[in-house]
Protein backbone atom coordinates (compact mmCIF):
# COMPACT_ATOMS: atom_id res chain seq x y z
CA UNK A 1 0.00 0.00 0.00
CA UNK A 2 2.51 2.46 0.73
CA UNK A 3 4.22 1.67 -2.66
CA UNK A 4 1.21 2.95 -4.47
CA UNK A 5 1.02 6.07 -1.94
CA UNK A 6 4.34 7.24 -2.61
CA UNK A 7 5.77 7.71 -6.36
CA UNK A 8 8.85 5.96 -7.08
CA UNK A 9 9.73 9.09 -8.73
CA UNK A 10 9.30 11.43 -6.22
CA UNK A 11 11.73 9.67 -4.18
CA UNK A 12 14.62 8.87 -7.05
CA UNK A 13 14.71 11.83 -9.12
CA UNK A 14 15.68 14.20 -5.85
CA UNK A 15 18.29 11.58 -5.09
CA UNK A 16 19.81 11.98 -8.53
CA UNK A 17 19.77 15.37 -8.19
CA UNK A 18 21.44 15.22 -4.71
CA UNK A 19 24.03 12.93 -5.49
CA UNK A 20 25.25 15.19 -8.78
CA UNK A 21 25.54 18.14 -6.40
CA UNK A 22 27.40 16.41 -4.08
CA UNK A 23 29.84 14.86 -7.02
CA UNK A 24 30.07 18.41 -8.85
CA UNK A 25 31.11 19.85 -5.15
CA UNK A 26 33.58 16.76 -4.45
CA UNK A 27 34.88 17.81 -8.06
CA UNK A 28 35.54 20.83 -6.83
CA UNK A 29 37.37 19.82 -3.52
CA UNK A 30 39.75 17.82 -6.08
CA UNK A 31 40.29 21.01 -8.00
CA UNK A 32 38.47 20.50 -11.37
CA UNK A 33 36.19 23.61 -11.07
CA UNK A 34 38.81 26.39 -10.58
CA UNK A 35 38.34 30.28 -10.52
CA UNK A 36 35.13 30.77 -12.49
CA UNK A 37 35.01 27.84 -14.67
CA UNK A 38 31.53 26.19 -14.61
CA UNK A 39 29.68 29.67 -13.47
CA UNK A 40 27.31 31.61 -15.09
CA UNK A 41 28.94 34.77 -15.78
CA UNK A 42 26.37 37.35 -17.06
CA UNK A 43 27.37 38.57 -20.37
CA UNK A 44 30.42 36.93 -20.87
CA UNK A 45 30.35 34.02 -23.33
CA UNK A 46 32.23 31.74 -21.18
CA UNK A 47 29.56 32.08 -18.54
CA UNK A 48 26.83 30.04 -20.98
CA UNK A 49 28.80 26.63 -19.61
CA UNK A 50 27.23 28.02 -16.25
CA UNK A 51 23.75 27.94 -17.64
CA UNK A 52 24.04 23.85 -16.99
CA UNK A 53 26.69 23.78 -14.56
CA UNK A 54 26.41 25.92 -12.25
CA UNK A 55 23.60 24.72 -9.71
CA UNK A 56 25.88 21.85 -9.13
CA UNK A 57 28.66 23.97 -8.10
CA UNK A 58 28.93 24.93 -4.43
CA UNK A 59 30.97 27.74 -2.58
CA UNK A 60 31.60 25.51 0.91
CA UNK A 61 29.87 22.95 2.61
CA UNK A 62 27.54 25.42 4.23
CA UNK A 63 26.38 26.58 0.70
CA UNK A 64 25.67 23.35 -0.37
CA UNK A 65 23.99 21.95 2.55
CA UNK A 66 21.69 24.49 2.83
CA UNK A 67 20.53 24.04 -0.95
CA UNK A 68 20.58 20.48 -0.45
CA UNK A 69 17.34 20.12 2.24
CA UNK A 70 15.26 22.45 -0.10
CA UNK A 71 16.05 20.60 -3.52
CA UNK A 72 15.05 17.10 -2.07
CA UNK A 73 12.29 18.30 0.19
CA UNK A 74 10.41 20.98 -2.96
CA UNK A 75 11.77 18.06 -5.81
CA UNK A 76 9.51 15.12 -3.85
CA UNK A 77 6.50 17.46 -3.76
CA UNK A 78 7.12 18.50 -7.48
CA UNK A 79 7.42 14.67 -8.49
CA UNK A 80 4.70 13.43 -6.44
CA UNK A 81 1.99 15.99 -6.94
CA UNK A 82 2.86 17.01 -10.39
CA UNK A 83 3.67 13.93 -12.31
CA UNK A 84 2.67 14.81 -15.65
CA UNK A 85 4.31 18.28 -15.93
CA UNK A 86 7.47 17.48 -12.89
CA UNK A 87 10.07 16.92 -15.78
CA UNK A 88 9.42 19.57 -17.91
CA UNK A 89 8.92 22.07 -15.01
CA UNK A 90 11.88 20.97 -13.64
CA UNK A 91 14.62 21.22 -16.45
CA UNK A 92 12.87 24.09 -18.43
CA UNK A 93 13.38 26.03 -15.03
CA UNK A 94 16.71 24.73 -14.56
CA UNK A 95 17.92 26.43 -18.17
CA UNK A 96 15.70 29.53 -18.27
CA UNK A 97 16.29 30.73 -14.77
CA UNK A 98 19.70 30.18 -15.97
CA UNK A 99 19.88 32.25 -18.96
CA UNK A 100 17.93 34.88 -17.31
CA UNK A 101 20.95 35.32 -14.90
CA UNK A 102 23.21 35.28 -17.73
CA UNK A 103 21.48 38.05 -19.44
CA UNK A 104 20.98 40.22 -16.30
CA UNK A 105 23.86 42.93 -16.15
CA UNK A 106 25.54 42.32 -13.01
CA UNK A 107 24.89 46.17 -11.87
CA UNK A 108 26.06 47.24 -8.09
CA UNK A 109 22.68 49.10 -7.27
CA UNK A 110 24.27 50.84 -4.75
CA UNK A 111 27.42 52.41 -6.90
CA UNK A 112 25.85 51.63 -10.45
CA UNK A 113 29.45 50.04 -10.97
CA UNK A 114 29.35 46.77 -13.55
CA UNK A 115 30.58 43.85 -11.74
CA UNK A 116 32.16 40.61 -13.06
CA UNK A 117 30.52 38.17 -11.08
CA UNK A 118 30.65 34.35 -10.97
CA UNK A 119 27.09 32.76 -9.61
CA UNK A 120 26.87 29.32 -8.60
CA UNK A 121 24.35 27.35 -6.76
CA UNK A 122 21.36 25.56 -6.80
CA UNK A 123 19.28 28.17 -5.25
CA UNK A 124 17.93 29.24 -8.55
CA UNK A 125 16.77 25.97 -9.01
CA UNK A 126 15.18 26.53 -5.49
CA UNK A 127 13.22 29.29 -6.08
CA UNK A 128 11.77 27.59 -9.07
CA UNK A 129 10.33 25.01 -7.75
CA UNK A 130 9.24 27.19 -4.35
CA UNK A 131 7.46 29.49 -6.66
CA UNK A 132 6.16 27.01 -8.69
CA UNK A 133 4.44 25.11 -6.18
CA UNK A 134 3.02 27.82 -4.92
CA UNK A 135 1.30 29.16 -7.61
CA UNK A 136 0.18 26.14 -9.78
CA UNK A 137 -1.89 25.52 -6.57
CA UNK A 138 -3.32 28.72 -6.27
CA UNK A 139 -4.17 28.81 -10.17
CA UNK A 140 -5.41 25.05 -10.51
CA UNK A 141 -7.10 26.24 -7.02
CA UNK A 142 -7.39 22.33 -5.96
CA UNK A 143 -7.85 21.72 -2.25
CA UNK A 144 -5.14 19.10 -2.52
CA UNK A 145 -2.87 21.07 -4.43
CA UNK A 146 -3.62 24.43 -2.63
CA UNK A 147 -2.36 22.57 0.63
CA UNK A 148 1.22 21.75 -1.16
CA UNK A 149 0.78 25.72 -1.18
CA UNK A 150 0.58 26.20 2.05
CA UNK A 151 3.12 24.21 3.12
CA UNK A 152 5.70 25.80 0.91
CA UNK A 153 4.79 29.19 2.23
CA UNK A 154 5.03 27.72 5.61
CA UNK A 155 8.38 26.68 5.32
CA UNK A 156 9.87 28.43 2.47
CA UNK A 157 8.13 32.13 2.49
CA UNK A 158 11.13 33.53 4.02
CA UNK A 159 12.64 33.09 0.42
CA UNK A 160 10.43 36.07 -0.67
CA UNK A 161 13.24 38.24 1.32
CA UNK A 162 16.08 36.79 -0.95
CA UNK A 163 15.01 38.02 -4.48
CA UNK A 164 16.18 41.77 -2.99
CA UNK A 165 19.69 42.76 -2.90
CA UNK A 166 21.35 41.96 0.22
CA UNK A 167 23.18 45.42 0.99
CA UNK A 168 19.18 46.90 1.02
CA UNK A 169 19.07 45.59 4.67
CA UNK A 170 23.07 45.44 6.11
CA UNK A 171 25.81 48.03 5.77
CA UNK A 172 28.16 46.40 3.68
CA UNK A 173 31.88 46.89 3.19
CA UNK A 174 32.30 44.48 0.17
CA UNK A 175 29.70 43.62 -2.11
CA UNK A 176 27.23 40.31 -1.15
CA UNK A 177 28.40 36.80 -2.69
CA UNK A 178 24.51 35.99 -2.55
CA UNK A 179 22.51 36.07 -6.18
CA UNK A 180 19.25 37.77 -5.67
CA UNK A 181 19.60 37.97 -9.38
CA UNK A 182 19.01 33.84 -9.05
CA UNK A 183 16.85 34.34 -7.07
CA UNK A 184 14.45 36.23 -8.50
CA UNK A 185 15.00 34.69 -11.87
CA UNK A 186 14.16 31.62 -10.36
CA UNK A 187 10.85 32.87 -8.83
CA UNK A 188 10.01 34.29 -12.16
CA UNK A 189 10.28 31.85 -14.18
CA UNK A 190 8.57 29.35 -11.65
CA UNK A 191 5.51 31.84 -11.48
CA UNK A 192 5.22 32.17 -15.36
CA UNK A 193 5.61 28.01 -16.07
CA UNK A 194 2.92 27.50 -13.20
CA UNK A 195 0.35 30.03 -15.08
CA UNK A 196 1.72 28.41 -18.27
CA UNK A 197 0.67 24.98 -17.04
CA UNK A 198 -2.32 25.32 -15.11
CA UNK A 199 -4.37 23.65 -17.01
CA UNK A 200 -2.36 20.38 -17.38
CA UNK A 201 -2.92 17.52 -14.65
CA UNK A 202 -4.91 17.63 -11.31
CA UNK A 203 -7.84 20.90 -11.16
CA UNK A 204 -10.29 21.59 -9.07
CA UNK A 205 -13.20 18.91 -8.50
CA UNK A 206 -16.66 19.81 -8.54
CA UNK A 207 -18.99 18.21 -6.69
CA UNK A 208 -22.63 17.02 -8.09
CA UNK A 209 -24.03 19.62 -5.51
CA UNK A 210 -22.04 22.95 -6.80
CA UNK A 211 -24.56 22.35 -9.90
CA UNK A 212 -27.42 24.00 -9.20
CA UNK A 213 -29.20 22.36 -12.67
CA UNK A 214 -28.35 18.65 -11.72
CA UNK A 215 -31.49 16.65 -12.05
CA UNK A 216 -31.21 12.97 -11.93
CA UNK A 217 -34.16 11.02 -13.00
CA UNK A 218 -32.67 7.90 -11.48
CA UNK A 219 -32.54 9.40 -8.65
CA UNK A 220 -36.01 10.90 -8.70
CA UNK A 221 -37.07 7.59 -9.35
CA UNK A 222 -35.62 5.81 -6.41
CA UNK A 223 -37.04 8.72 -4.56
CA UNK A 224 -40.49 8.37 -5.31
CA UNK A 225 -40.01 4.26 -5.04
CA UNK A 226 -39.13 4.84 -1.46
CA UNK A 227 -42.36 6.92 -0.12
CA UNK A 228 -44.37 4.25 -2.15
CA UNK A 229 -42.98 1.35 -0.49
CA UNK A 230 -42.30 3.48 3.21
CA UNK A 231 -45.51 5.83 3.51
CA UNK A 232 -45.25 5.93 7.36
CA UNK A 233 -42.04 7.51 7.24
CA UNK A 234 -44.12 10.59 6.02
CA UNK A 235 -47.42 10.04 8.31
CA UNK A 236 -46.39 13.27 10.67
CA UNK A 237 -44.93 15.41 7.58
CA UNK A 238 -47.52 18.27 6.71
CA UNK A 239 -49.21 18.11 3.54
CA UNK A 240 -51.02 20.29 1.10
CA UNK A 241 -54.58 19.58 0.39
CA UNK A 242 -54.74 18.60 -3.32
CA UNK A 243 -56.63 21.68 -4.77
CA UNK A 244 -60.47 20.29 -5.86
CA UNK A 245 -61.28 22.31 -9.06
CA UNK A 246 -65.12 22.21 -8.34
CA UNK A 247 -64.12 24.05 -5.05
CA UNK A 248 -62.58 26.95 -7.35
CA UNK A 249 -65.62 27.06 -9.79
CA UNK A 250 -67.33 30.50 -9.11
CA UNK A 251 -63.72 31.91 -9.69
CA UNK A 252 -63.34 30.61 -13.09
CA UNK A 253 -66.52 31.72 -13.95
CA UNK A 254 -65.62 35.02 -12.89
CA UNK A 255 -62.81 35.20 -15.66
Amino acid sequence: MFKNVISKRAVLYPLLMLSAMWFGFFLQMQGFFGSCFGAIIPLVPEGLLGIITSPLLHGNTEHIIGNSIPIAALMFLLFQFYPLVANKVFFIGWIATGLLVWILPPIDIMTGEYMYTCTIGASGVVYVLAFFLFFSGVFKWNTKLLTISLLVVLYYGSLVWGMLPEELFYNMQEPSKISWQAHLSGAVVGSIIAFAFKNIGEKKKKFIWEFPNYYSEKDDKLWQEYRENHPEDFLELPYKKRDDIWDHLDELRKK
